[in-house]
């Protein structure tokens, strides 16, 4: 019987911490670069300078024998992603960092409604009143009617869906392919699925354009390798509330750096995201648990 790795808690608290600290540097960096590069093409910039990453990968992905199935799924990733990652884009150039990462944090709920829909999960009542919860907690962040939302905001909210059909298919391929082939096809095909996008309205990037989106793409990257680090160091109900400590940087980043001031309802209604999820994936840790705790007369064995 094969034993199971030592889990190490601190271990992965710390490369959690370290993850979201990267991924606020990717929004930071985002930011800088503002609206004059279109959103497409900044998005393919970055995916296509993070090509050089991937050369580690190459090996794996040269090995791998993908069948027409599985090419079928990664191209389906691929433009989810893109239409994410282009939106992500368009999004972070013209609303606050707290209200991007806040809404984010939606994907975890679409990616439950999704399970149930198409992979046939059962979606229990703990999963819906947690649906629930973390809409009413979007609902808080956008504030219809008492505040002005912008097209970032709705686009927030569009491509929170798209990651969530990525992460989707991403959870079926990584069993199959592994992680490096399954990074690795990401790459590509965003990079091709952005390239027409960005050809339609390009703008030539200048020399610190390009250095900016270079940064977007190591940081991107760096920050995927130190999640997997804490997620092989300790289980996910240690590492994913520590992950959601990424909207109080966010938060101070854009209060102390781009001088976006503090809107309390974000923090609310961004903490009533993180808890309706932190519950989710507590109690689906505890019936896991459960399943695997054998009955009392066959631990006596």
């Amino acid at each position: 019987m094969n034993t199971p790795p030592a889990s190490n808690p601190v271990t992965g608290v710390l490369w959690m911490i370290v993850t979201g600290l990267l991924f606020v540097g990717v929004t930071a960096v985002v930011k800088v670069l503002g609206t004059r590069v279109p959103a497409p093409e900044a998005a393919f910039l970055r995916y296509a300078l993070g090509l050089v990453f991937l050369i580690p990968m190459l090996r794996p992905l040269m090995n791998a024998r993908l069948t027409k199935r599985q090419y079928r799924i990664f191209t389906l990733r691929g433009v989810a992603h893109t239409a994410g990652v282009s939106l992500w884009f368009f999004a972070m150039a013209r609303i606050p960092i707290a209200d991007v990462t806040a809404m984010n944090y939606l994907s975890p709920v679409y990616v439950t409604l999704g399970a149930a829909l198409f992979l046939g999960e059962t979606l229990a009542l703990r999963r819906i009143l947690a649906v629930v919860a973390a809409l009413v907690g979007a609902l808080i962040i956008l504030r219809p009617g008492f505040r002005e939302i912008g097209m970032g905001h709705y686009g927030m909210l569009i491509a929170a869906v798209f990651f969530a059909v990525s992460y989707l298919t991403a959870k079926r391929m990584a069993d199959e392919t592994g992680a490096a082939v399954t990074v690795a096809m990401l790459s590509i095909t965003v990079a091709i699925g952005l390239a027409p996008l960005a050809y339609m309205n390009w703008v030539t990037p200048t020399g610190w354009e390009v250095f900016l989106l270079f940064i977007v793409a190591a940081l991107a990257t760096a920050g995927h390798y130190t999640m997997t680090l804490a997620l092989a160091a300790a289980p996910v109900t240690v590492t994913q509330p520590v992950g959601f400590l990424q909207l109080v940087w966010a938060v101070l980043l854009g209060a102390l750096v781009f001088d976006e001031g503090l809107d309390v309802w974000v923090i609310v209604g961004g903490m009533v995201i993180v808890g309706a999820i932190s519950f989710m994936t507590w109690r689906e840790a505890v019936l896991k648990r459960r399943l695997r705790t054998p009955v009392a007369p066959a631990t006596k064995l």
